[in-house]
């Protein structure tokens, strides 16, 4: 991947830059592999709005993802890569020995014609899918999963990778991209090698307008809101909230812990914030 700029002819292109998508080898998704997407908005099961800044955004299809690659010992080819609009990663065509197909994240370094296998003695390559118990310590991956066979769970953005750190009885030891440090069951798959297209993160949107193309609703300032809408409204003119920022139901902005305590939480073994 390469990112595109452009000449500042207006002010949405000035700081603008796009991906030039000069990776992918496909353009047409596999059909078999689609299903529909319906938009949400935001909006709960009863129709009440959970996640604000949320509407709109262009048609796109779900592409059906493998997060579990529990087909083991089949050996799978690379046919292509293939741009998925739900995601920033890029993701690959398989085809199975066995003339079954599956999409799976494309992690750095894989290619069309490349082989990949999941299961028990897999080999350290970039897309192959194993236990924990079966990778060497030090080894990037990504695609982890929380729980045996549950599917993937963490490190699945562009650029993202984990590392597998020790292993010690029935757990190893995790570092996540985050920095935090984690226990996970040795039972639980991983797939090698580090996320692809790391340059996502220089793509500069630019403009309003391609917020909008993706969903991304506007968000506005507490200080420009009515007394009513926000604590930090109201006023005659421009003025400081006169209090520390907080958010439109009157909790803290900065500082407050709102992570509820989870089983899980006892795996932690170093967080990612000290």
């Amino acid at each position: 991947m390469a990112v595109k700029t452009f000449k500042a002819t207006s002010p949405g292109k000035r700081f603008m830059s796009v991906d030039n998508f000069s990776d992918l080898t496909k353009k047409e998704p596999e059909e078999s592999l689609l299903r529909p997407l319906k938009k949400k908005a935001g909006r709960n099961h009863h129709g009440h709005v959970t996640v604000r800044h949320k509407g709109g955004g262009a048609r796109r299809m779900y592409r059906i993802i493998d997060w579990k690659r529990t087909k083991d010992n089949i050996p799978a080819k690379v046919v292509a890569i293939e741009y998925d609009p739900n995601r920033c990663a890029r993701i690959a065509l398989l085809h199975y020995a066995d003339g079954e197909k599956a999409y799976i994240l494309c992690p750095t370094g894989l290619s069309v014609n490349d082989k990949v296998v999941s299961g028990d003695g897999a080999d350290i390559k970039p897309g192959n899918c194993l236990p924990l118990k079966g990778i060497p310590v030090g080894t990037l991956i990504h695609n982890v999963e929380l729980q045996p066979a549950k599917g993937a769970q963490l490190a699945r953005t562009a650029g993202a990778a984990a590392q597998l750190m020790a292993k010690e009885g029935d757990y190893a030891a995790v570092r996540l991209p985050s920095g935090e440090m984690r226990l996970i069951s040795i039972r639980c798959r991983a797939s090698i090698g580090q996320v692809g297209n790391q340059e996502h993160e220089n793509v500069d949107i630019g403009k309003a307008g391609r917020s909008r193309h993706m969903g991304i609703r506007p968000a506005v300032r507490g200080v420009a809101t009515n007394p009513c809408d926000h604590p930090h409204g109201g006023g005659e003119a421009r003025s400081t909230p006169g209090r520390p920022s907080t958010t439109p139901w009157g909790k803290p902005t900065y500082g407050l812990k709102t992570r509820r305590k989870k089983a899980s939480d006892r795996m932690i073994i170093r967080r990612r914030k000290k």
